[in-house]
Order: structure tokens, then C-alpha cells, then sequence
């Protein structure tokens, strides 16, 4: 999560908002990296949980990850968890709670909702404080500079 936190850091001063993502697979080799690409792509589905899993995708040659963790900095949408729950995510690993669009518990959990087909384990709130200051502090700055 620390290299997770440098990593979104890095991407928040691109102007995206401050997310990283990495697939491990099940010998813990990462195998997907992500961060948010929004807004310098101007891509939708640029969500670093998304990026993450297409590249791991290619790099496992399958699109199921029964075995294979995901560690993001911030709780995955509902967009994004659903995608999680399509790929057969085993575990996902995140940083700060969110209370406002979490898709694993903030707002709702994909992870649990009866119609999952696939039941994956949630680890939430891992270095919650440092993850949670780093957001932010980043949309405190993104707001003073559009005043």
C-alpha cells in the first residue's frame, strides 16, 4: 500500500485524482498496474482498478482471477467492483473507505449482493489514515485552485 500511496501521489500532481491499483498474482508477482487516467485520457472506464485489470489480463492470458488479489488505494466504485466481481477476483485490498460511491461496502456491496456469482474476499481500510489525508488534501487544493 505504501508504494500504492507514492504511486497515486505521482498521479495526482497529472491532475487526476490521487488512485493506484496493482493485480498480484497467486505467487504475489504483480502482474497489472493502474492509476486513474480520466482526465488525461478522457476515457470513462479510466479508473485505475480497470487499467489494472486489462493489463493483467494480458499478461495472466485470461480474464479470471480467482487467485489474484487487488490492492487499490481508495474502496473500488460500483463500477469498478462490479468488474472485480466479473473476474473472479479473489481478494481486493483497499486503502480509504468511501462513504460517498464505495461499490465493496461504502454505499453497497457488490461483493455480497445476491446476485454475484462469484463471492470474493474484502479487506478494507488498510493504511486508512494515510490514504483517506491523501485524497483529501488533493481535492483541497483541486478546490482553492478553482476559486
Amino acid at each position: 500500500m505504501e508504494v500504492l500511496l507514492q504511486r497515486a501521489q505521482i498521479n495526482g500532481l497529472s491532475g487526476e485524482v490521487p488512485v493506484a491499483a496493482v493485480v498480484l498474482d497467486a505467487n504475489g508477482r504483480a502482474i497489472g498496474h493502474g492509476r486513474n487516467r480520466r482526465e488525461t485520457k478522457q476515457d470513462p472506464l479510466g479508473h485505475a482498478e480497470l487499467v489494472a485489470l486489462q493489463q493483467a489480463a494480458l499478461v495472466l492470458g485470461d480474464w479470471r482471477f480467482n487467485q489474484c488479489c487487488l490492492i487499490v488505494t481508495l474502496e473500488p466504485c460500483p463500477m469498478c467492483a462490479g468488474a472485480l466481481v466479473q473476474a473472479r477476483m479473489g481478494t481486493v485490498v483497499f486503502g480509504a473507505h468511501d462513504r460517498k460511491r464505495g461499490g465493496l461496502g461504502g454505499t453497497m456491496n457488490l461483493a455480497t449482493h445476491t446476485s454475484a456469482h462469484h463471492k470474493m474476499t474484502v479487506i478494507g481500510g488498510v493504511m486508512e489514515a494515510e490514504a483517506s489525508t491523501q485524497l483529501e488534501q488533493w481535492f483541497k487544493q483541486r478546490r482553492q485552485r478553482n476559486h
